[in-house]
């Protein structure tokens, strides 16, 4: 078989594109759409850091099993149609530690978003492990699954009387560099499992597996995203 110069050439070409593709797959996970996820919820987190007196009570953070942020979330223009928006979930270990990012996305009524607001970040923050055990199991109801109330906001908001213990999540928003609590009951919580495997590198790696797994590998971003909510959750006022 003869293979003219062209030949060589191409088939040279294809022998470094293949050398390359791991790096260059390595690279697609630093950069992609995912890594920009986990980036806008450390934003976030980290804002939230920032806000004592009118940010989140300290010590239900430093009591929660678990925290998702969906940064960006979308009313739809005519008031009650609907929200929706992409982030994150990490779960907290018994050590004190945080699992890696499972994606979700979120869908549902927008009745309890303030007036003027067309997007914001919504954190939801978990006292029970049994709510985020049944999203890890794919859909997830807010309100009927697991009771749900807006979240206390500042310092003094811990010994206010008035706010639902009971409830196994407390939420809120941050607009315009505030937060607030508010109402997102009714709306779903959906694993995204396109983005977990985008991210992680593997076709089929279970929610469950992200959350509680020690054997994923992971980006960089992961590790900061870490340090962000130890940050948060180790701090006393």
């Amino acid at each position: 078989m003869t293979i003219n110069k062209s030949g060589i050439v191409s088939l040279l070409a294809l022998m470094i594109l293949i050398g390359f593709a791991p790096r260059l797959a390595a690279a697609g996970e630093e950069t992609g759409p995912g890594t920009e996820r986990v980036g806008k919820a450390i934003e976030v987190i980290q804002e939230m850091a920032t806000l004592d007196e009118l940010g989140l009570p300290s010590k239900i953070l430093r009591e929660c099993h678990g925290i998702a942020v969906i940064p960006g979330v979308i009313k739809a223009a005519w008031g009650i149609g609907g929200q929706y928006g992409r982030g994150i979930i990490c779960v907290r270990n018994a050590e004190g530690g945080w699992s890696a990012p499972a994606f979700i996305s979120l869908v549902g009524g927008s009745l309890g978003w303030q007036i003027g607001v067309e997007k914001a970040d919504i954190i939801l923050v978990f006292k029970t492990r049994r709510s985020i055990d049944n999203i890890a199991k794919g859909k997830f109801t807010l309100g009927a699954d697991a009771s749900i109330a807006a979240g206390p906001v500042g310092r003094n908001a811990e010994a206010s009387t008035d706010i639902d213990l009971n409830a196994e999540i407390f939420s809120y928003s941050k607009s315009k560099g505030l937060f607030a609590g508010v109402s997102v009951k009714g709306s779903s919580i959906k694993i995204d499992k396109d983005a977990n495997a985008a991210f992680y590198g593997e076709k089929r790696v279970p929610a469950r597996r992200i959350l509680y797994g020690q054997d994923l590998r992971t980006p960089g971003v992961v590790d900061d995203l870490r340090k962000a909510l130890e940050k948060i959750t180790s701090r006393k006022d």
